[in-house]
């Protein structure tokens, strides 16, 4: 009897496993199928042989270095080979001993869960690193995708595990171990914005993935266990800890002796942290301003820019942005020193009579998002507005000498900031009209605005040349000379507009019009002016490559129309290139993340001036550095000490609110801007307000760094002649005798308009 008891018992053990192993069978192929909708989808074959994580789009130089990245999550992938040894060992002692063993879950240590649980003696989950790839893949945790048991309590987990053992047995039938292995530390997350082996020995160590140590790579290995508890930037001594847990593993599982175990355990963690974003990396100004193209293609193409690892190849050259970006500060730092000096104890934002402009900052706090959410979250309380926008706060400002913290209300930052002189620059090769250099401003974290190419300002008398190229069109020829006297032009109001020279003075000279533009001499423009007609120098500034409006008066030979930098260097690249404008070109092309070619860009060219009167343009703009007294010989010449073929002209305008600089040679086209945030904001004076004092010297550096720089080979060379003899001669002299001019000339006043421009005093 306690036999046959026995035997029943034991059937029925039996049969209750035999009945719960066939319904373990009927889930897991219910959860595979989704079952009446019960259980949610799964990735198909597809999806599991072509697994998609998000990866980084890069940006290249055209010298093959990487500028920067688009990210949501940074992430860069690295093969196998650039995988040290000890990375390797170190992850599958610590995360999965048994991962060359199994095929996708580790039942071994699935069911020995419980014990080590109880005992503390497991050091990791149950998870093998196969279903941890499958659940950074599919985004398990986050997505049941709506099955109608994935919210009943207790169920959830358990569906949730059951997807990612099927998936993780389909990922090891389509990919061997060390792709497996591959993948897992390509897209696993370390913290801090690192996703990937890659990005993380970069951030936390300044490294390559290869160039690991044993003890960093332990170090990587232990974060993942939890990236923000581990952290070995917030929480140093528990990442040690774990460190040396991870090197222990290593140990008991032989991978290393304990000598070695013994040296690196006791080695301290030194980071070189440093979290990549857009705020840092070179032109960080130029990234910007591409990614709106990028974008717009990317919608155009069925691409996002952020998360499908595109590789963007760019035009410009790192060591020319280098030494671009250290000209500039280079001497910003000089004139905001300056700058400081000369607007001590007053503010510099002023009108024309030099009175400070009241009310000038609430203005401009008002079009700021401050001020917006202040707005949105007390609406008309005025009262709690003003003390937000008064109350002092903690916060890190940015200075020449470094970023600093401080204590400041919204309104002292505010001010503080209108303090600060703003630039642009920019270089290419007017050849092929490929973007070399460009600086959008002093600082891209704190000053985001770009100033060449979103930025419009008065170009002061950098737009001379569009009058005199449209004169050399209309047969004038460079030493057609003109006297300096008042010149008078009724604009379409009826009233008269008669320029002053920047003196104020009338030199009663006969100038050639190299000379002219040489000097800058604003009445020789305007009798140019006269006699063309503004329509026709507004269709050469056109075709020469200018996009903003110009307005077709008077003063629009002396730079009354707003440009950008952008098309002014495209323009006078113009000059170098024959007559032949190319669109100036930052992009190349566009790859996926296999290196497959998905889009190659073609600049726009226009033939806009026939090959003579691009090459007299070019004689013509030498004059500004080679005659005496040109408005940038002193500097170019004698200062910096260029003795090379330069083309240039600099630029002011009224009360030195622009100061520009354009420079040309055989190889390089550049320009500079220089000036207030807003146009109120400015020198006092002319001693460092001027386009030759306060852009030129930008420039110059700029140049200097770049010949002296072996690596670039940029020609010294003179500028090539036309293949044809001129029609024209060019060997003027300057030695015009000084015409009499009548009293009444001398005497004839002149008309300051708000447009007007100045020019610098020589």
């Amino acid at each position: 009897m306690p036999d046959t008891r026995f035997r029943k018992i034991i059937s029925a053990l039996w049969l209750l496993f035999a009945g719960g192993f066939v319904f373990f069978l009927l889930y897991v192929f219910a959860v595979s199928i989704n079952f009446l909708n019960l259980f949610g989808d799964l990735p198909d074959l597809k999806t599991l042989e072509n697994p998609k994580s998000e990866l980084a789009s890069e940006v290249y130089s055209e010298d093959g270095q990487l500028l920067g990245k688009y990210f949501r999550e940074n992430r860069s992938p690295v093969t196998y080979e650039q995988l040290p040894k000890s990375l390797v060992d170190a992850l599958i002692a610590t995360e999965d001993i048994r991962f060359e063993e199994h095929s996708g879950i580790d039942f071994k240590g699935t069911l020995a869960v419980p014990y080590y649980k109880l005992t503390g003696k497991q050091d990791r989950g149950s998870s093998t690193l196969t279903q941890q790839l499958a659940r950074n893949l599919f985004r398990t945790r986050d997505d049941l995708n709506n099955g109608l048991l994935s919210d009943v309590p207790g169920l959830r987990m358990l569906i949730i595990k059951t997807k990612e053992w099927i998936m993780s047995v389909k990922l090891e039938r389509s990919y061997t171990k060390k792709e497996i292995l591959l993948m897992y530390l390509n897209t696993v997350d370390f913290g801090s914005n690192a996703y990937g082996i890659k990005v993380a020995a970069k951030t936390f160590f300044n490294k390559a993935p290869e160039q690991l140590t044993l003890e960093e790579g332990a170090t990587l290995v232990g974060v993942l266990k939890g990236p923000s508890f581990y952290s070995p930037v917030t929480r140093a001594e528990r990442s040690k800890d774990r460190r040396n847990t991870v090197l222990g593993q290593m140990l008991k599982y032989d991978f290393i002796d304990e000598p070695t175990f013994q040296t690196a355990s006791v080695k301290p963690i030194k980071l070189d942290f440093n979290v990549e974003n857009q705020n840092k990396g070179l032109a960080p100004y130029f990234r910007t301003e591409i990614g709106k193209s990028l974008a717009q293609w990317c919608r155009d193409n069925g691409y996002d820019l952020y998360s499908d690892g595109l590789k963007i190849y760019t035009t410009i050259d790192s060591r020319m942005q280098q030494h671009a970006e250290a000209a500039l500060e280079q001497h910003m730092k000089v004139m905001q020193k300056e700058f400081f000096q000369q607007w001590k104890g007053r503010n510099p934002w002023v009108n024309d009579n030099g009175k400070e402009i009241k009310g000038f900052l609430m203005e401009r706090m008002k079009t700021t998002a401050r001020y917006r959410s202040l707005v949105e979250q007390y609406g008309s309380n005025e009262d709690s507005i003003k003390y937000h926008l008064n109350h002092k706060i903690p916060m890190r400002i940015f200075s020449w000498k470094g970023e600093r913290d401080t204590i400041m209300s919204p309104m002292d930052s505010l001010r503080y900031y209108k303090h600060y002189l703003q630039a642009g620059f920019m270089a290419m090769d007017p050849l092929t009209g490929r973007v070399k250099a460009w600086v959008g401003g002093t600082n891209y974290k704190y000053f985001k605005y770009d100033h060449v190419k979103q930025g419009a300002r008065q170009p002061g008398s950098v737009f001379k040349p569009f009058v005199y190229a449209a004169a050399i069109e209309q047969g004038y020829s460079p030493c057609y000379e003109v006297v300096d006297a008042p010149v008078t032009i009724i604009t379409g109001d009826g009233k008269p507009y008669t320029p002053k020279n920047s003196d104020g003075k009338y030199s009663g000279r006969r100038y050639t019009l190299r000379e002219a533009l040489a000097f800058s001499v604003n009445t020789i423009t305007t009798y140019l002016m006269k006699k063309l007609g503004p329509e026709v120098v507004v269709s050469t500034a056109k075709r020469l490559g200018i996009t903003t409006p110009l307005d077709p008066v008077p003063a629009l030979g002396l730079g009354s129309s707003d440009v950008t930098l952008y098309d002014m260097v495209g323009a006078y690249g113009t000059f170098v290139n024959k007559g032949v404008w190319n669109q100036p070109q930052y992009l190349l092309r566009i790859e996926d993340k296999n290196g497959t070619v998905l889009h190659e860009f073609v600049p726009k060219t226009i033939e806009a001036l026939s090959e003579e009167v691009a090459y007299l343009m070019v004689h013509m703009l030498q004059g500004s550095a080679d005659v005496r007294g040109g408005t940038a010989y002193y500097g170019l010449r004698h200062r910096y000490g260029l003795k090379n073929e330069i083309g240039a002209k600099t630029g002011t305008t009224s009360n030195y609110s622009d100061a520009w600089f354009m420079g040309i040679t055989p190889d390089l086209a550049a320009g500079v801007w220089v000036g207030g945030e807003d146009r109120s904001i400015h020198f006092r004076s002319a001693a460092y307000g001027q386009g030759n004092k306060l852009a030129m010297p930008i420039y110059a550096l700029f140049m200097k760094k770049v010949y002296a720089d072996k690596s670039l080979n940029v020609s010294k060379a003179p500028f090539p002649k036309p293949a044809e003899p001129l029609s024209t001669s060019i060997n003027c002299g300057y030695s015009a005798p000084v015409p009499t001019v009548s009293d009444s000339v001398k005497q004839e006043q002149t008309l300051t308009l708000p447009q007007t421009v100045e020019e610098e005093t020589f």
